[in-house]
C-alpha cells in the first residue's frame, strides 16, 4: 500500500495581505498530479485544511476540488481530519457526500466514519469502524488499512476536562496522558495483517516551531509526550507544525508533512515537502519525502550597502519569483518615492524596513510595560516597525481615535487594565 501524508493546507491564508490562492491552487494541482504519477493507494490530510474556522468561498471551493480530484470517483482513499484551524462542523459538513467518493471527513476526536455512509459506487470499502478509528479497503490493495484517527484533541473537543489544577507542568502531563490512554486503547484494533497508521493534528514536544504556527494553547499545555504515541504503527501522520521534520523520538516512525507553502518569513530557506509511505503488514514502511517546488519562495534581504544595493539586487532580478522581506541599512529614512521605485522594479517586495545606522531598535521588554503610558507604547511600536519617528500628526490622529473610544458608555471607567492576553 503506498500512503501520501500531507497536512496544514492553511488554504485562504494571506502574506502580509496578499492573497495566495494562487499559489495554493498550484500546489493542488501538483499534489493531484502527484498521486496519479506516484500510484497513491491512500492520502492523509492531518489538519488545518483552511486558515480560519470562516473560510472564504474561494478556500471551501479549493478544497472540494482537491478531495474530489485526489480520490478520482473512488480510485483511492483520501482521509482528511479538522486541525485546531478548522470548524469541524464546517469541515464535515459535505461528509455524507464525499464519502460516496471514498472521501472520509473527521471533526473531532471521537468521529465515527460509520456515521457518514460510505457509498457502493466508491471503490474505497469502509470494512469496519468505532470512534476514533476505522478499517479501509482501498482499489489495488490486498491488504487493508487500519487508521487511527485525532482530529485536534483540544479538552472542548474531548468533551473533557484534564486536569483540575492551574499549574502549567501538571496541565500538560494530564493533556498527555489522556492522548496516550486514547492511542493505547485504539491501536488495540491494529492487527499483524493489516497496515497500521495514525492521523493526528497534535503538538508533539521536541518539535521544531515557526512563526507562522498559532500555538495550540498559551503555555504549551496541549504538548503530547512522543513516547505516548502506539508502537505498532507503520506511519504516524502529524500535523501542525509547519517544517517537514521526523519526530526521532517517537517509538514508531512520526512525521510532521509540514505546510506545502511558507506562510510567514521565519520559514525563508525552509524546504516544503509530502511524504509517500510504503507500507505492507509485517514489514517496516519505506518513507521517502518529496519535496515541493509550488508556489513563490520567502526570502529576506538586509541591504547593508545601502538603498543602492538594494536597487540594483531588483535591476539584475534577485529572486525574480518570491516574496521578499526587504531590510535596508541607511544613514536616513527612505523616501516616499524610493520606496515606490523599489516595489516597481520588484512587485514581490512585501515590507521594506529601514535599520538606521549605529541605532538599536529599543523594544520594550514585556515588564517594562507597566506604567507607561498608551501615546508612549505606540510610538515605541511605530518607531521598532517602521524605523522612524511618529509624526506628530499621525500620533494626534492616533490620540483622537482613542479619546473617542474611551467616551464609549459601555467602556467602564475603572478597572480598565489591559488583558494581557488580547494585549498580544
Amino acid at each position: 500500500m503506498r500512503i501520501l501524508h500531507t497536512s496544514d493546507w492553511h488554504l485562504g491564508k494571506p502574506l502580509e495581505q496578499i492573497s495566495r490562492i494562487e499559489e495554493q491552487r498550484e500546489f493542488i494541482d501538483c499534489l493531484c498530479t502527484m498521486v496519479e504519477e506516484k500510484n497513491v493507494n491512500l492520502v492523509l490530510v492531518a489538519g488545518d485544511i483552511y486558515d480560519t474556522y470562516n473560510p472564504s468561498a474561494a478556500a471551501e471551493e479549493l478544497f472540494y476540488d482537491a478531495v474530489d480530484r485526489l480520490s478520482d470517483r473512488g480510485k483511492r482513499a483520501v482521509v482528511v481530519i479538522a486541525g485546531n484551524h478548522d470548524n469541524p462542523e464546517r469541515l464535515c459538513a459535505a461528509g455524507p457526500l464525499a464519502s460516496k467518493s471514498g472521501v472520509i471527513l473527521l471533526g473531532y476526536p471521537r468521529s465515527d466514519a460509520k456515521t457518514l455512509g460510505m457509498g457502493s459506487s466508491s471503490g474505497v470499502r469502509l470494512v469496519d469502524s468505532g470512534p476514533g478509528w476505522l478499517e479501509l479497503k482501498v482499489p489495488g490493495c490486498e491488504e487493508h488499512a487500519v487508521i487511527i484517527a485525532l482530529p485536534f484533541p483540544s479538552e472542548a473537543r474531548l468533551e473533557e476536562i484534564l486536569s483540575q489544577h492551574a499549574d502549567e507542568d501538571m496541565l500538560q502531563r494530564a493533556y498527555s496522558d489522556k492522548i496516550g490512554s486514547i492511542l493505547a486503547s485504539l491501536s488495540k484494533k491494529f492487527r499483524a495483517d493489516t497496515v497500521n497508521l495514525v492521523v493526528g493534528h497534535l503538538f508533539m514536544l521536541g518539535g521544531k516551531e515557526s512563526e507562522s504556527e498559532r500555538t495550540l494553547q498559551v503555555g504549551g499545555a496541549l504538548t503530547v509526550d512522543p513516547a505516548v504515541l502506539p508502537a505498532g504503527a507503520h506511519f504516524i501522520a502529524l500535523g501542525h507544525l509547519h517544517r517537514p521534520q521526523q519526530i526521532k523520538s517517537a517509538p514508531s516512525p512520526a512525521y510532521y508533512s509540514g505546510s506545502p507553502l511558507a506562510y510567514s518569513f521565519s520559514e525563508a530557506g525552509y524546504s516544503k515537502a509530502v511524504y509517500l509511505v510504503d507500507a505492507h503488514p509485517g514489514e517496516k514502511a519505506v518513507i521517502t519525502p518529496v519535496y515541493l517546488d509550488c508556489g513563490k519562495s520567502l526570502c529576506r534581504w538586509v541591504a547593508e550597502e545601502g538603498i543602492g544595493q538594494a536597487l540594483r539586487w531588483c535591476e539584475e532580478g534577485r529572486d525574480k519569483n518570491a516574496w521578499i522581506d526587504l531590510e535596508i541599512v541607511a544613514d536616513r529614512i527612505l523616501t516616499a518615492e524610493e520606496q515606490k521605485r523599489l516595489r516597481a522594479l520588484h512587485p514581490g517586495i512585501i515590507n521594506i524596513r529601514p535599520r538606521l545606522k549605529g541605532e538599536v531598535a529599543e523594544v520594550s521588554a514585556p515588564e517594562s510595560r507597566e506604567g507607561k503610558r498608551i501615546d508612549d507604547l505606540f510610538k515605541d511600536y511605530y518607531k521598532y516597525r517602521m524605523g522612524q519617528e511618529i509624526s506628530e500628526e499621525l500620533l494626534g490622529a492616533f490620540i483622537e481615535v482613542l479619546n473617542d473610544e474611551d467616551e464609549d458608555p459601555d467602556v467602564p471607567e475603572e478597572g480598565g487594565a489591559v488583558d494581557e492576553a488580547e494585549a498580544s
